[in-house]
Formats: structure tokens, sequence, C-alpha cells
């Protein structure tokens, strides 16, 4: 997660995505990763990353299997 003096930037590119202030209003991609014993990495590791959608989009292209994508119906 790279959010330094108030500002969440794009761990991919280094962009600035917003403030934090403004972060449910923005579209980014926000991942917090819990790795198990049976994972590679050290039990009990957390990985926190922010991407922008511009990141997002090229790291989906680069897919073999597509995210499933489903329309929300209701937005609150």
């Amino acid at each position: 997660m790279s959010r330094k003096n108030g500002i969440i930037y794009c761990n991919r590119c280094g962009k600035e995505i917003c403030m934090e202030d403004w972060k449910d209003r923005t579209s980014f991609l926000a991942i917090r990763k819990e790795w198990g014993y049976f994972s590679d990495k050290k039990d009990g590791m957390i990985h926190s990353m922010d991407i922008c959608e511009t990141c997002y989009e090229k790291m989906v292209e680069s897919f073999v299997i597509p995210p499933e994508e489903k329309k929300m119906t209701e937005f609150v």
C-alpha cells in the first residue's frame, strides 16, 4: 500500500491516484493478501497495494483466463 501524506499512489506505476479523503469516490483496486502456512511466503506475511485503473487494465490484459464480470443492478 503506497499512501503518504494523505495521498494514495499506484504501487505499479507510482502515479497519484487520489487523496485518502476521496478514496470512496475514486476507481482503483485496493488489495490486501494475508499469506498462510502453505504458501511460499513467510507465515503471516501481509501484502497490501493499490493499483490505478490504467494499471489494472494492463494487468487484466495479460491474464490467460479473464476475470468474471457481473453487472450491478443496484447502486448504494
